[in-house]
């Protein structure tokens, strides 16, 4: 039981580790951190019930798990292939895609529980 406790808690610091990886190593995260703390002011200033909430932290755990495995596409296809390949530029654009439309999603989402 202790050592299956000491597993699971490893598991969790690397975890965090990842997340510091990203907040350190990633300017978008940076920008998405920021886009996080503004929502969740505005939501606490306008009272936000918690439909909204789970809905405001839906879109925004979207976008950070899109970055995180947009994240960690592009280093894995940097390790795999140091040159260009034409398959690799398209797995790397498409990850960048799906964070793009997750932000787009988020966006609206934000505009309509904010104005409506």
């Amino acid at each position: 039981m202790k050592k299956r406790l000491r597993y699971h808690i490893r598991g969790f610091g690397y975890a965090f580790s990842g997340l510091g990886t990203l907040l350190r190593t990633e300017k978008n995260m940076l920008v998405h951190l920021l886009a996080t703390l503004v929502v969740i002011a505005l939501g606490w200033w306008h009272g936000f019930g918690a439909t909204k909430w789970c809905l405001a932290f839906g879109v925004i755990g979207l976008v950070w798990i899109c970055e995180a495995f947009n994240t960690a596409l592009e280093r894995l296809c940097n390790v795999v292939s140091k040159e260009y390949h034409p398959v690799i530029r398209q797995v790397k654009d498409i990850s960048s895609a799906a964070v793009l439309i997750a932000a787009i999603v988020a966006v609206v989402t934000g505009v309509l529980l904010f104005f409506f």
